[in-house]
């Protein structure tokens, strides 16, 4: 069967053919040839990441040996091991595809057979570090949703197209075995308990459920969204790289303290540096003031390294994310195990009106970025893209009681409150400047909190539109899920001292994945027990029955 090519790779190699041929590759399948092994390449890198396990022993042999002939023979013997060890690693790892499963085969101390079920590939995420780039290689992992580490499935040190392969060819015959089971998964967004129709958009995701398995190996890709390069000027406002700056500067103090003495700048240059600055508080301020300025500047250069390029597609039944600068990453979370989203503002990315955007995913292991769906974007474009790819919500949310707002606003002024009294106080009794300033920031931090406590309020909501429900929360990081009423597997009511005294309610939807479970926070007591009636009627029907009457005899 001929390949149809698809263009460049994602990580910029070349075209490589969208999925496996007819006949059984080698390796692949009953009646292929031996199990494959990684590149050799992946030999010129092990020693490399080996290197800082060595450092440590290697530096000590040297400085206890003082430099001598034999030092320099116990280093290089050291050296030599980690690269045998590293031949020997590779010479006993090797994987295929038999049948119905995928097997990964470690025998360098004692023989582990993994065997990975291709009904259980939930995902297929393909990585480039910089040093498999450099040398045309990849990292795949497959996500089976047992956990979210390695064990779940990792190929460390395959070629680019053989990761390309490898990738298509397991959610291939993933859908192939699902569609002759009669479970195939639509190519486009999932259907939805009510049977609702699927939404279409420009770009975004079409198909149709119960496609034939003779037909599964046609190739089908779509690019729902590909987030152009000015949009990276909003990473900052995400707040999540903006103390990179602290954090070398946090980094470089720690190795001077460690590695001060092989440096040649003495173990106490770090803590005599400080000292310096704290005689100075001129210059001590300037050095903190210039760590601030460099914020954003520093957070916006880590958010574009992390997010360049990031493209959303469509990919046979698979949403498919690809980012990153040094790093390429491609993520794919397969369509039918979506059961929603979450969008996410901070403070600063409300004002500019753009948010985040992740998928809610059953069995989805490291779902804080595996799970991502779209950086920062404007807020219409993540409307847009999630009712394209997943759903639409369509009802308004419903406002909380007053006293979750009461409650909000004393729990934002009272700390600081009481805080900015005890410095008055303190400073009345003692006249010192540092008192003065304590109770002026505490009392000036009060004030602040009477728009945020509102704001938190005003975040407050729940709601139901007849197939998808949403709860949202939060200001500073506020977050708004939606879910498919055929997700959530329970309801849990909570409820706090404080909560009980103020008469609310925390309401859980449980939901067999994202998160687990999505709050509604403070809701009162007719809330509580109306919401999930609505949602779910047919599960407390029983509870809210009329009892029988007297039998007439």
């Amino acid at each position: 069967m001929p390949h149809e090519p698809v263009g460049e790779t994602p990580y910029g190699g070349r075209a490589v053919p969208p999925y496996a041929p007819a006949g059984p590759p080698r390796g692949l399948g009953p009646g292929g040839r031996a199990p494959l092994r990684l590149s050799p390449k992946v030999l010129l890198i092990d020693p490399v990441r080996m290197l800082p396990n060595l450092l440590l022993p290697l530096v000590g042999v040297l400085f206890v040996g003082g430099f001598s002939g034999s030092s320099y023979v116990w280093a290089a013997a050291g050296a030599v091991g980690a690269v045998v060890f590293a031949l020997i690693r590779w010479a006993t790892f090797t994987y295929e595809i038999v049948g119905d499963r995928l097997e990964i085969n470690r025998s360098l101390i004692s023989r582990s057979l993994r065997t990975i079920p291709l009904e259980r590939v939930r995902g297929v995420d393909v990585s480039t570090p910089p040093l498999h780039r450099l040398l045309g290689l990849a990292v795949l992992k497959i996500d089976t949703g047992a956990s979210g580490g390695d064990e779940e499935g990792k190929l460390d040190g395959v070629t680019l197209e053989e990761a390309e392969r490898l990738k298509a060819a397991l959610l291939r015959r993933v859908a192939v075995a699902r569609a002759r089971a009669g479970t195939a998964a639509p190519a486009g967004p999932a259907a939805t308990a009510a049977g609702e129709a699927a939404p279409l958009m420009p770009g975004g995701l079409a198909g149709a459920r119960g496609v034939p398995a003779e037909h599964s190996h046609v190739p089908s890709e779509r690019t729902i969204i590909t987030v152009p390069r000015k949009w990276l000027l909003y990473g900052p406002l995400s707040g999540a790289y903006l103390f990179t700056p602290f954090a070398l500067a946090g980094g470089a103090i720690g190795l001077a303290f460690q590695w001060g003495n092989e440096l040649g700048v003495g173990r106490d240059a770090a803590w005599q540096a400080g000292r310096w600055l704290w005689d100075r508080p001129y210059l001590l301020l300037v050095t903190v003031l210039l760590l601030v300025v460099a914020m954003p500047f520093a957070g916006g250069v880590m958010y574009a390294v992390f997010t360049w390029d990031f493209r959303l597609k469509d990919r046979d039944g698979y949403l498919v994310a690809e980012r990153g600068l040094v790093n390429r990453r491609s993520v794919s979370l397969e369509t039918r195990r979506v059961r929603g989203y979450e969008i996410v503002d901070g403070l600063a990315e409300r004002r500019a009106g753009v948010v985040r955007a992740w998928a809610i995913v059953t069995g989805l292991g490291d779902s804080s970025t595996r799970g991502q769906l779209l950086p920062v974007v404007p807020r219409t474009v993540a409307t847009e893209v999630t009712a394209g790819a997943i759903g639409p919500y369509r009802a308004e949310l419903r406002p909380h009681p007053p006293v979750a707002r009461r409650r909000r606003l004393f729990r934002a002024i009272a700390p600081w409150s009481a805080v900015g009294v005890l410095a008055l106080a303190a400073a009345a009794s003692s006249g010192l400047l540092l008192w003065w300033v304590l109770a002026v920031l505490a009392l000036a931090l009060a004030g602040l909190g009477v728009p945020l406590g509102l704001d938190r309020y005003r975040s407050l909501g729940h709601g139901y539109d007849g197939t998808r429900l949403s709860v949202r929360s939060g200001s500073l990081r506020r977050a708004q899920a939606v879910v498919e009423r055929r997700a959530v597997v329970g309801w849990r009511i909570r409820q706090t001292w404080f909560q009980r005294r103020a008469g609310v309610y925390t309401l859980i939807a449980g939901v067999g994945a994202g998160e687990g479970g999505y709050p509604a926070v403070d809701v009162s007591a007719e809330q509580a027990r109306d919401f999930p009636a609505e949602v779910t009627p047919e599960w407390l029907a029983p509870f809210r029955a009329e009892p029988p009457g007297p039998r007439s005899s």
